[in-house]
């Protein structure tokens, strides 16, 4: 066979073509945590927060050192009147404390001397009877069933602008019996010692349940040297009432009268041991 016969003989072969490889796609690079800002970063240390034992017991000590600071600056601002007042002012809140010891000693001293006068009295059933009835003329007088005339005060209090409450009028009770006040009367109504106040529907104050309206006037029987001080001392009756725009005005007289009575009342179950 020749050349010519052989088959395909003579003919070029092509190689197949070239298939190209696709380019190999690089792995994304592994992404890292995000970046924070400081601001993120601070959020992020303090919430949620992480107490631990010893914080919790340094943050009771503090809670505690300054509920006392808190206490401490309230009751300096409390005595913060009497710092301020002027020396005079002091001398004669001293001389009052001294006045209320000497009348506490003066009636230690009558009563130890009517025990005695019962003691080596040759009539002791008639000394009794004597000093029954002059007990009785004092029990009266504190229980508001008797009249009662004697050195004093008047404080008047006009209030225009009705800023006047029945705690306001009780502190000046208060004030007067602390400073040794033996027998009180406003306007109308006897003042004893179970006197309760409360502020009255449509201005006023009720006094053991009856109405009083200013301009209040208190009566009050007692040592007018201790009376009238008792209520001009530096954060007191009269400053209290004036910062309420009341108009206050107390007189000093040698004779007041306290003509206002109260009812004896019987009691329902005490009786006397005696009986």
């Amino acid at each position: 066979m020749n050349a010519d016969e052989t088959p395909g003989y003579g003919r070029r072969r092509e190689l197949p073509a070239e298939v190209p490889n696709e380019p190999e796609t690089p792995a994304p690079p592994e992404q890292g945590p995000p970046q924070l800002t400081g601001r993120q970063r601070l959020a992020q240390g303090l919430w949620p927060p992480r107490v631990t034992r010893p914080q919790l017991i340094v943050a009771l000590l503090l809670f505690v050192l300054g509920l006392g600071l808190a206490i401490q600056v309230r009751s300096n601002n409390d005595s913060s009147a009497l710092r301020g007042a002027r020396q005079e002012d002091l001398v004669r809140i001293l001389d009052e404390l001294d006045d209320r010891t000497q009348r506490l000693e003066e009636e230690k001293r009558r009563l130890e001397e009517q025990r005695t006068g019962l003691e080596n009295s040759s009539d002791q059933a008639e000394e009794a009877r004597k000093q029954t009835v002059e007990r009785e003329r004092q029990l009266g007088i504190l229980a508001g069933t008797v009249a009662a005339q004697g050195p004093g005060i008047t404080l008047s209090i006009k209030d225009e602008k009705g800023a006047i409450e029945a705690d306001m009028l009780l502190d000046a009770i208060q004030e007067l019996r602390a400073a040794g006040a033996e027998a009180i009367q406003i306007n109308d109504v006897r003042v004893v010692a179970n006197t309760h106040l409360s502020d009255a529907s449509g201005g006023g104050v009720r006094v053991d349940g009856r109405k009083v309206g200013a301009p209040y006037l208190f009566k009050v029987i007692g040592k007018p040297q201790d009376l009238e001080p008792a209520l001009n001392i530096p954060g007191g009756v009269v400053q209290t009432l004036e910062k309420e725009q009341a108009t206050v005005s107390v007189t000093r007289s040698e004779k007041i009268v306290v003509d206002a009575l109260r009812p004896a009342k019987r009691p329902d179950y005490a009786r006397s041991s005696s009986q």
